[in-house]
């Protein structure tokens, strides 16, 4: 008896889909190599973080070609071929999102990216609510969110999600970064920065902790400095 073989996915259409297959792809291969000690992932994610928080006109020289967004020029199936204002939009997103992955994963011995679910939500108003004590509201967090989302500029934002994933990092919370692409694209475009601050605003309040699950202290403590402890591999 044959066994049926699961259909092949499809290629992503839209140019927000098809960044966040871009991210997917290429944090899922550099993390792999990354937590594997691989020195070539290692000095990669080092050059990575120099453009944390910056957009991709900012940053170093030394950082272009880092990232190939080769794909965003290539036309899937079903698809067209992003205009001028899309590549844009498209490099700007993919750049925020692996450079604010970069400075995530820094001395972390677990993936700091995780495929948002139904059951494991893992979008950045999830992640926000997960930085709080069981069942309470922590005003500083939820106020950097906020911040987060009336950013004025592409620019601001990447800013305030650098101090919001500096305390993921503290507390060794994962977070969807092909997700974050997808919406850094969205919140480009005209009309999207309401969409993606109604997505974040969701994903913060339909999160509960589930009952087996610990702060990120594993001790049920809200943690107040930076625990993070700087590995060799990360002295770059």
């Amino acid at each position: 008896m044959t066994t049926p073989t699961a259909p092949a996915p499809s290629s992503p259409t839209s140019p927000a889909q098809r960044v966040g297959q871009l991210v997917r792809e290429t944090v899922t291969e550099l993390q792999r190599d990354y937590l594997a000690d691989r020195p070539a992932a290692v000095a990669a994610l080092a050059r990575l973080r120099r453009g944390a928080g910056k957009t991709f006109g900012e940053v170093p020289e030394d950082l272009w070609g880092l990232i190939d967004t080769g794909p965003l020029h290539t036309t899937p199936p079903g698809a067209r071929p992003l205009h001028e204002t899309e590549l844009t939009w498209a490099e700007d997103a993919v750049h925020t999102a692996l450079t604010l992955w970069a400075l995530h994963q820094q001395s972390r011995g677990s993936g700091m990216h995780i495929c948002d679910t139904r059951t494991a939500p893992r979008g950045l108003g999830a992640a926000a609510r997960r930085l709080m004590s069981h069942g309470d509201i922590d005003e500083p967090v939820r106020k950097r969110l906020v911040r987060a989302g009336s950013a004025p500029s592409l620019p601001a934002l990447a800013s305030r999600l650098r101090d919001i994933v500096l305390l993921l990092r503290r507390d060794d919370i994962a977070l969807d970064y092909a997700l974050l692409a997808e919406q850094l694209y969205q919140w480009q475009q005209p009309g999207g920065r309401d969409a993606v601050r109604r997505a974040w605003a969701r994903s913060f309040h339909a999160y509960r902790r589930r009952a087996d699950e610990q702060p990120a202290d594993q001790a049920g403590n809200s943690v107040n400095a930076d625990t993070t402890t700087t590995t060799d591999k990360d002295a770059s």
